[in-house]
């Protein structure tokens, strides 16, 4: 597993974690490791898929149903 070391943390940042770990009854460690955890897995975090289905639905809903038209296009000319 790998190991991070975190360089010039000021006290006050050290104490904060010491404290908001004793809350959370883990050590400090441990508290770093789920702030981390928190801080970039998308777990808690809305997804533009969702967001957008949100905003359908809002919007009247979207039929998903509707058939594509799938004929061909021509290229576009820039002539």
């Amino acid at each position: 597993m790998p190991v991070i070391t975190v360089r010039n943390l000021p006290d006050e940042v050290h104490r904060a974690l010491r404290v908001r770990a004793a809350q959370h009854g883990r050590s400090t460690e441990a508290e770093v490791r789920d702030i981390l955890e928190q801080a970039v897995l998308p777990g808690g975090r809305l997804k533009l898929g969702t967001l957008l289905a949100e905003i359908g639905l809002e919007a009247g809903g979207v039929d998903f149903d509707v058939q594509r038209d799938k004929t061909p296009t021509d290229p576009m000319s820039f002539e």
